[in-house]
């Protein structure tokens, strides 16, 4: 697909700008609202936190462009839907002590 812009008058330029402008904040509302459909209120999630240290909470309720955390250590984040991801429970997995098992 080719649109020949210099045949466009600056009025249809602008028309076109603003229609591009607002079909990526659609699709960022659509990427966002999916990103958020994996989770639930009281979700455990991992995150990474502004300094790059990995963060642990609970997905304490979702925004309209973020998703509220409350970290284990008691901050109130609001982050991007994008950056969380699940934390899978190891507690229910069985624990084998390996140092038993050195000869």
């Amino acid at each position: 697909m080719s649109i020949d812009l210099d045949a466009l008058s600056r009025e249809e330029l602008i028309a076109l700008n603003h229609q591009i402008v607002e079909r990526l904040k659609m699709l960022d509302t659509l990427e966002t609202h999916q990103s958020m459909l994996q989770f639930h209120p009281g979700a455990r999630v991992t995150f990474a936190g502004t300094s790059g240290e990995r963060r642990t909470g609970t997905l304490l309720k979702f925004n309209r462009k973020t998703v509220t955390v409350v970290t284990d250590d008691g901050q109130r984040w609001n982050i991007s839907p994008l950056l969380p991801s699940p934390l899978k429970d190891v507690s229910k997995g069985q624990v084998i002590d390996l140092s038993k098992n050195r000869g």
